[in-house]
């Protein structure tokens, strides 16, 4: 017990020396970016408990996807990035933050015509089931007519 009194302490002043450089915790501090496979774990995971199962399905396919795609980068700065950015969009989801959420203006600039290029095609996916879905309700009014 008295061996545990120096980590209580130090793991105290490191919270309190963290709340005091970012707003009382407020603000997200700096990430301890998961491993590759935990980090994809952790999104399926998020994905089941917090995304419908449409959305779930077309989340699924592309985070399998872009994991496999990036499987081969030797690039740390690369790799960095890719983590840091899917441990937000985690977080987003287990937060349920993500909602209505608008892109960033700065984030698009940064992107290469291929990335723009993959954000279209995810843009179309998912327009292309929402209307699949329309169509399912059994609407069968206008909405399916305007689709065909």
């Amino acid at each position: 017990m008295y061996a545990l009194r120096p980590t209580l302490r130090r793991s105290a002043a490191a919270a309190l020396t963290h709340s005091k450089n970012h707003n009382y915790g407020m603000t997200p501090g700096p990430l301890a970016l998961l491993p590759p496979i935990y980090l994809y774990r952790r999104l399926l995971r998020a994905h089941r408990k917090y995304l419908p199962r449409e959305m779930r399905l077309l989340g699924d396919e592309y985070v399998k996807a872009e994991f496999r795609a990036h499987r081969s980068v030797d690039n740390p700065a690369h790799l960095i990035g890719f983590l840091t950015e899917w441990q937000l969009y985690a977080q987003k989801i287990e937060g349920n933050s993500w909602v209505g959420e608008k892109l960033d203006k700065g984030k698009v600039e940064k992107m290469s015509d291929e990335q723009i290029g993959q954000l279209y095609e995810l843009m179309q996916a998912i327009q292309k089931r929402g209307t699949e879905g329309d169509l399912e309700d059994g609407d069968g009014g206008e909405s399916g007519q305007k689709s065909q």
